[in-house]
């Protein structure tokens, strides 16, 4: 796992000034897209995310735009089926909020790229819930380890991350 965290570090670490979604300023950036736009970097992380999956899952859900690639990539690693949801559903056309199949009685776990508070992800969380699916879990890339998994265990929500910001900061020092 150090060889993947050291080239996910080396792809997508970015110094400078950063405001995050959260409105956090962040000196460092992970910019994800460096990652999710390499294949054969995409490829090892969705492999390294294989074994995160819960035997239950019936359904990936990718969250847009970020956790797109990663979770069309573990969908074809996993077998398992892809939704990708949107920040909102679509206000035309079939109106919906995730697209590729149906949510409602389905056990997904949703798939992100980098949580820091878990805003976001949780909102989405929240709407799957909504529309009747079973949401347990949420697999990220990268935890950036500022609330994350504390505000989504205080909306009954795992969250497993392949890599923490401690670890990636681990890789630099080396």
């Amino acid at each position: 796992m150090s060889d993947l965290a050291r080239r996910v570090y080396d792809t997508a670490h970015l110094t400078g000034k950063f405001t995050l979604r959260s409105g956090q300023v962040s000196h460092e950036y992970f910019d994800k897209y460096l990652f999710e736009a390499d294949p054969v970097l995409l490829r090892d992380i969705a492999e390294a995310m294989a074994p995160m999956v819960p035997a239950e899952t019936e359904v990936l859900a990718g969250l847009e735009l970020g956790g797109i690639p990663i979770v069309t990539m573990l969908s074809q690693v996993t077998g398992l089926p892809a939704l990708f949801v949107r920040k909102e559903a679509k206000s035309y056309g079939t109106c919906r909020l995730a697209e590729g199949g149906e949510v409602e009685g389905r056990n997904l776990v949703v798939v992100e790229d980098v949580v820091t508070t878990g805003g976001q992800v949780l909102l989405s969380c929240a709407e799957l819930r909504e529309r009747g699916a079973t949401v347990d879990t949420v697999l990220c890339v990268i935890d950036r380890e500022a609330g994350g998994p504390e505000a989504f265990a205080a909306e009954g929500l795992a969250l497993r991350a392949l890599l923490t910001m401690s670890q990636l900061k681990a890789t630099a020092d080396r």
